[in-house]
């Protein structure tokens, strides 16, 4: 069950890096979490114009000195408790995940794309290895420039596959739902048994499909004492939770990530898919 007293927020200082400030700040306060702001730069980082001199930004010590003093400056007004502000140079995704790993972090806050060391975070290598390598949940803000999503969620979609993990993700978005006081809808995509679906003999396999996916799904969750709405789709996984997600006006999506010693699952599969292009922030457990 989530127990989120920490929070990891790394800031490369970007613009959509600033922006997920906000997110951080009504997160943590709802959750009662204190925050670590990190900055990791590689050593070949080019430095956006104005940010830090070139002379400076050769030498890892002074870069490392010169970043300190950048997020010491951050405003960071409106959390319950000061951030600590850390900086490393290095493989960005290693340090997150070290730091994570050593710091007993609970949720990791990633921006999804800007013009610093995460421009590339969702089809580069940073977002692979992060939401493979780090084991505890992480928020990944809505792949777009201007962000429609309430800071703090008030609407929160859980997408179930079939899997046996099902149950337990249910039972965290429904606990995490109740602690930041939003609504909860639980969402499970059947995929079309085919693309002629003119025929009455393929209707009725979709029929099939549907209400044996819902009994089994519903089954499943009122054995674990849920309750909540469940509704079953069909189509295409990653158009049909982003698109009932944006139909659905939802602040928050929370998908199951697994954990990187298991079999990959079929949702998890889709991970990448969703986060690209979901409307609102993904927070995958």
């Amino acid at each position: 069950m989530p127990t989120i007293r920490h929070i990891l927020f790394p800031l490369d200082f970007s613009a959509a890096g600033m922006a997920t400030i906000p997110y951080v700040r009504a997160l943590a306060n709802q959750l009662h979490a204190r925050v670590t702001v990190l900055s990791v730069v590689p050593p070949a980082w080019v430095t956006p114009p104005g940010l830090i001199p070139p002379p400076v930004a050769s030498d890892p010590v002074a870069l490392e000195n010169a970043l300190q003093s950048h997020l010491d400056q951050l405003p960071l007004e409106g959390l319950e408790s000061p951030p600590a502000r850390i900086t490393a140079v290095g493989d960005p995704a290693l340090k997150i995940a070290e730091f994570t790993r050593d710091n007993a972090v609970d949720l990791v806050m990633l921006p999804t794309h800007g013009h610093g060391l995460f421009r590339e975070l969702l089809l580069g290598s940073v977002c692979s290895k992060v939401l493979h390598d780090v084991q505890c949940p992480v928020w990944t803000a809505a792949h777009a420039e201007d962000q429609q999503a309430t800071q703090a969620p008030r609407k929160i979609l859980c997408a179930l596959d079939g899997s046996e993990k099902a149950l337990a993700l249910a039972h965290w978005a429904a606990t995490f739902s109740q602690q930041v006081g939003a609504s909860l809808q639980l969402l499970h995509v059947v995929r079309n048994p085919s693309d002629w679906l003119k025929l009455k003999s393929e209707q009725a396999l979709r029929e099939e499909l549907l209400a044996e996916s819902r009994n089994r799904i519903e089954t499943n969750l009122k054995s674990g004492g849920l309750g909540s709405e469940l509704r079953i789709a069909v189509g295409e996984i990653v158009a049909t939770l982003t698109e009932e997600a944006l139909l659905e006006g939802v602040d928050l999506m929370v998908v199951g990530r697994g954990a990187m010693h298991e079999t990959l699952g079929r949702l998890r599969t889709h991970v990448h898919g969703i986060i690209q292009r979901s409307p609102c922030p993904v927070l995958s457990v």
